[in-house]
């Protein structure tokens, strides 16, 4: 019989907590939750913003601390760490593909990290029907890690999760 320790138990819940802005994610999925510390039935969780602002993270906080809350852990202290900053590189695959069936186009490519090739657009992939005569139609979606698309031959309009 395998035994988890009590980290990986206190990961576990806290990798549960749906994201409040696209709850078909986790925050493991989404590679927002970076670290779980346990100390007796203290915890303590570090969490990084999809970007410095970002509205959704009061909430992941409450809900983090009610998750572990309830599976008996206490206290439970949640910190936002801003560095390094969070790239969609973080993202899992699994993340990426419940983000498709969704109906938002998931992040592809790696984020540009320092200085490099410029990167250059290419086009979405329509998480409706797969094409990729795809339009941007603003840049800021409903929430402003996603950006708003357009599909050319469907002409379904769809988020698109931005490389970050």
């Amino acid at each position: 019989m395998v035994t988890r320790t009590a980290t990986e138990e206190a990961w576990s819940i806290a990798a549960s907590v749906p994201d409040p802005e696209v709850p078909v994610l986790t925050i493991e999925d989404l590679g927002v939750l970076r670290a779980v510390r346990v100390d007796g039935a203290a915890v303590h969780v570090d969490i990084t913003p999809t970007y410095s602002g970002c509205p959704a993270m009061d909430t992941i906080r409450d809900d983090v601390v009610l998750a572990l809350t309830a599976a008996g852990y206490s206290p439970v202290d949640v910190s936002l760490v801003l560095s390094p900053a969070w790239t969609t590189d973080w993202m899992s695959d699994a993340g990426k593909q419940k983000l498709e069936r969704f109906g938002i186009a998931p992040p592809t490519g790696r984020a540009a990290v320092g200085a490099g090739p410029i990167r250059l657009a290419l086009s979405v992939r329509c998480p409706q029907c797969g094409s990729l005569d795809t339009r941007e139609v603003s840049r800021f979606g409903s929430t402003s890690c996603k950006a708003l698309y357009e599909c050319r031959a469907c002409l379904e309009p769809f988020d698109h999760f931005k490389v970050h």
